[in-house]
């Protein structure tokens, strides 16, 4: 996996996956649990749908 994420997309990515989590605690919902797909694909780096379409936002050049 190269990291195809990088720099305010993944800042953007946490903090939503973040508020999306907190909102299904808040209100006692399973759908809060979405919010951890962008949680993790900004913690990791890589977002699956990046690499089938060719998207890099990641300003640094993976070897």
């Amino acid at each position: 996996m190269k990291t195809n994420v990088g720099g305010i997309d993944r800042k953007l990515r946490i903090a939503i996956g973040v508020a999306i989590l907190a909102w299904g605690a808040y209100a006692q919902n399973w759908w809060g649990l979405v919010g951890a797909v962008p949680l993790l694909t900004g913690l990791m780096g890589w977002c699956p749908p990046y690499a089938i379409f060719g998207i890099n936002s990641c300003s640094v050049k993976n070897k």
